[in-house]
């Protein structure tokens, strides 16, 4: 177990999580400018993107570059660094960091060595678009990015098209129309479905309809920018019979049937229950062992 006082004074520097705009510079807070130009390293995803805020905001704090091809080694100096005392600044290209970036990993690792980790509010695209789309806002299901690879794509998605919540989905211009073909064949044509594209910018853009609509949309469309797809739950999921089943169980009643129909540990049994319906093991654990 462990407990964090963000603000405590510590002979170790900090970890702070920075938002930048996904697109109007005006969405920046004072209290990130602020932390930028305190910080004694910015770790960016993009070096040159990054510079153009700092230009703008008149923040003169040194960068180091942080992105996927990297972030091993990145990881390993910026702990060091922050465990002699200095403080660094994450941010990723738009938008909060840690969401599609190697920030976790240097979360966790700071995390692991004892220093702390603070985020800061501010834009997200997720979140952005969500609240305008006009679909139910909770629950919702963040995914991020679905699969380059075509196989694997139909098979996430069929993973997917039984969830109840409202899902996001990122995606890039040029994979956007195989996407809704994909999630057309698998989800239906007649479930609603949002696109929201150039957030924040002057070109901002909401198409709103049926997912056959949209795709139709999209193949007579000459397609730009980033997407943030917003996708209704399935409000009639079809479960299996396997999944008919086990919804009728409670917690407990379901672990002992796993150790009646395949005997090992409850242990065992209580990680298969936990994976199958989609929770927290110590959930199914304290459900279990309940008095």
């Amino acid at each position: 177990m462990q407990t964090q006082k963000s603000f405590e004074v510590s002979e170790t520097g900090m970890l702070y999580l920075i938002p930048t705009p996904i697109g109007n510079l005006e969405d920046m807070t004072f209290r990130a400018v602020r932390l930028l130009k305190e910080a004694d390293l910015i770790a960016a995803e993009d070096t040159r993107n990054t510079q153009k805020i700092l230009n703008h905001f008149e923040i003169e704090t040194s960068q180091i570059s942080f992105h996927e091809h990297n972030s091993k080694e990145r990881t390993k100096q910026l702990v060091e660094r922050m465990l002699a005392g200095e403080t660094v600044a994450q941010v990723s290209d738009a938008g909060m960091p840690s969401i599609s970036d190697p920030g976790v990993d240097l979360v966790k690792a700071a995390v692991d060595a004892g220093i702390a980790v603070v985020p800061l509010p501010g834009a997200n695209a997720a979140l952005t678009a969500l609240i305008a789309s006009g679909l139910a806002p909770q629950p919702f299901y963040f995914y991020g990015f679905l699969s380059r690879k075509k196989k694997t794509l139909q098979s996430e998605l069929d993973l997917l098209k039984n969830r109840q919540e409202t899902m996001i989905f990122y995606e890039s211009p040029h994979r956007l129309k195989e996407m809704l073909e994909q999630t057309e064949t698998v989800f239906g044509s007649e479930r609603k479905i949002v696109l929201a594209r150039e957030l924040t910018k002057r070109y901002e853009e909401f198409i709103r309809g049926s997912i056959y609509d949209v795709s139709k949309w999209a193949q007579n469309e000459q397609i730009r920018g980033e997407f943030c797809v917003i996708v209704e739950g399935n409000q009639n999921p079809e479960l299996n019979e396997q999944e008919a089943e086990w919804m009728k169980w409670t917690l407990k009643e379901h672990v002992e049937k796993v150790l009646n129909m395949q005997g090992g540990t409850s242990k065992q049994a209580i990680k298969e229950v936990a994976q199958l319906r989609n929770i927290q093991k110590r959930e199914v654990y304290s459900a279990y062992h309940e008095l």
